[in-house]
């Protein structure tokens, strides 16, 4: 398999964390220009009444581009007790939430000064829950990759209409409200740990076809 170019990410999608495990040499942009309403700075997860975003605010600086490894989290809101709040109440019910919620709550308690350095530490975290390996690479410059290097840092995007990544086919598996909403493919990787537990590493091996 090619190496992996792709933008860091709160909580990724389930397509995200699907092509993570596919190729052996990964590639995080850290000197991308900060982009608004993208996989970056949220997730979304499912709630009761349909899927919810949740947002991590960031510090807005005098120019309007920022690289997004100076980019800073705001805290003039009590977004972590919101959002712990909203995913306690989601996801209170499924199999696995009590497995791995005293991990998870420590990012919605301590403050990290920067959002790539929080996105890092979750994405740790989520490589330790599916007992793989870390294997990110930061770039050294924009795009510092191999030629040859597959390029999904805006193709895996809430704003994408369309899937346009075709080896990407979400395989489904049981959600929490289940019985209210068809399947909702990829969600935040948490709903799918939420849901699978142990599971999560084979839902998302089979959830590309190469």
């Amino acid at each position: 398999m090619e190496p992996l170019l792709l933008s860091t990410a709160y909580f990724g999608p389930v397509h995200y964390y699907a092509r993570y495990l596919h190729h052996g040499e990964v590639y995080l942009e850290q000197y991308e220009n900060f982009t608004k309403q993208t996989y970056r700075n949220r997730c979304i997860i499912l709630g009761g009444n349909g899927p919810v975003p949740l947002v991590v605010p960031v510090v807005k600086g005098r120019g309007s581009k920022t690289i997004i490894k100076d980019l800073e989290i705001s805290y003039d809101t009590e977004w972590q007790r919101n959002q712990w709040q909203t995913i306690v109440s989601a996801y209170n019910s499924s199999p696995y939430f009590e497995y791995y919620q005293d991990d998870l709550f420590s990012f919605f308690q301590n403050k990290s000064r920067f959002l790539l350095d929080h996105n890092m530490r979750i994405h740790e975290l989520l490589c330790d829950f599916m007992e793989v390996e870390n294997k990110l690479k930061l770039t050294e410059d924009f795009e510092s990759v191999p030629e040859n290097t597959l390029n999904l840092r805006q193709t895996i995007s809430p704003k994408a209409k369309e899937n346009s990544d075709f080896a990407f086919q979400p395989k489904t598996y049981i959600q929490v409200f289940g019985e209210k909403f068809d399947f909702v493919p990829n969600l935040s990787i948490l709903d799918l740990l939420f849901n699978e537990g142990p599971n999560t590493f084979d839902v998302l091996m089979e959830s590309v076809n190469l």
